[in-house]
């Protein structure tokens, strides 16, 4: 008898911890699911249909919206549409939550910075961005530049996801042989504004924190707002002075934030001229010839940091232009930061700058 019940008094021991091993299992294995996401983030692995991400990414196989990210339920992977070495949208699978990054791609380094993700970058290319400065020596490795990448420095920082800039189209299909590549761009016809917000939202959706790019984004649009009003009926010549020469934009590319949202009539060149690289050659007779209301300069060699490059307001400012009424009202804008405008185009902390750029000149 007295064995009977020892054994019985087992049975029901065992079956306790058992009850009781099943319940600690639930958080043990949520635990172990999380994907090496930070504990306690609180943020949402969603899918494409969310309406915050204009369904830019979608979660991988059997991945539900509205999943919280570290959850058993938690995606290993989610599809975001992408550029391919052509230039055309794709469709590109990346793991959900990596924690190593490879960056190539300044408005990329730039939108991972302000989304808190900076830990998990790697490696980087060369920048002048003062603001970026942390992501450049001490453990980070550095991949080259963000026209030439050190492929076999790219492979030993074993990224999991590695992001380019248009700069590097070339080296796509070279570097998607060691991890996916995000490949974004702004679009100009798009908008600048826009094309950071969608950008911000594609990479923000890879780590689940869409939730932040709105406010992130916020009070833009009333800036550009502003700065549209202001130059209403007001024309404008947009140049990039360039070893020792000047150079005039169009709206289908670099700078076209000045005169498609911020809504400056260009007449520097005819609207159907394509001049999206570096601009067109122009004389200073032209600028003369045009007399705009206004001349928004972005100095190129201050923005790479060229070793003994003339300065853009000692080439701008002679004789020629001098005689203009840009120059006599004090309508010359040099943007005074040119690294953000010509290398980072398309990141949030460059997006401010841009804008404060033409705030501090015009209103």
């Amino acid at each position: 008898m007295r064995k009977m019940v020892f054994a019985a008094a087992v049975l029901m021991t065992a079956a306790g911890l058992a009850a009781c091993a099943g319940g600690v299992g639930g958080v043990g294995g949520k635990n172990a699911s999380e994907n090496g996401t930070t504990a306690g983030a609180g943020v949402l692995a969603e899918t494409g249909a969310d309406a915050g991400t204009g369904g830019f990414a979608e979660a991988g196989a059997g991945a539900g919206a509205g999943t919280e990210a570290g959850t058993s339920a938690s995606p290993a992977s989610l599809t975001i549409q992408s550029l391919n070495a052509s230039k055309s949208p794709i469709s590109l699978e990346v793991p959900f939550s990596p924690k190593r990054l490879a960056v190539l791609d300044m408005a990329s380094l730039d939108i991972l910075d302000a989304l808190g993700l900076g830990d998990r970058v790697v490696g980087t290319a060369d920048t002048n961005l003062d603001y970026l400065q942390q992501y450049t020596g001490g453990s980070t490795a550095n991949l080259g530049t963000i026209k030439e990448a050190d492929l076999e420095a790219v492979m030993a920082s074993e990224p999991d996801v590695i992001f380019i800039g248009g700069r590097l189209a070339s080296s796509y299909d070279a570097l998607s042989e060691i991890a996916p590549v995000v490949y974004l761009a702004t679009d100009p016809e798009t908008g600048v504004v826009e094309s950071v917000r969608k950008n911000a939202s594609i990479i923000a959706s890879i780590f689940g924190l869409e939730s932040r790019v709105e406010e992130l984004m916020a009070g833009f649009d009333a800036r550009i707002k502003a700065l549209s009003a202001f130059s209403s009926g007001k024309t404008a010549i947009v140049g990039m002075s360039t070893s020792g020469g000047f150079n005039v934009l169009g709206s289908d590319g670099r700078c076209s934030l000045i005169t498609r949202e911020a809504s400056f009539e260009n007449i520097g060149v005819d609207a159907a001229a394509a001049t999206s690289t570096h601009g067109n050659e122009a004389s200073f007779e032209f600028i003369v010839k045009t007399n705009p209301d206004y001349v928004f300069v972005l100095d190129r060699d201050a923005a790479i940091g060229t070793d003994g490059a003339k300065l853009a307001r000692d080439i701008v400012e002679n004789e020629l232009v001098m005689g203009t009424d840009a120059y006599k009202n004090g309508h010359i804008i040099y943007l005074a930061h040119p690294a953000a405008w010509y290398t980072a185009e398309g990141g949030i902390t460059a997006l401010d700058r841009m804008l404060a750029d033409l705030e501090d000149g015009l209103l």
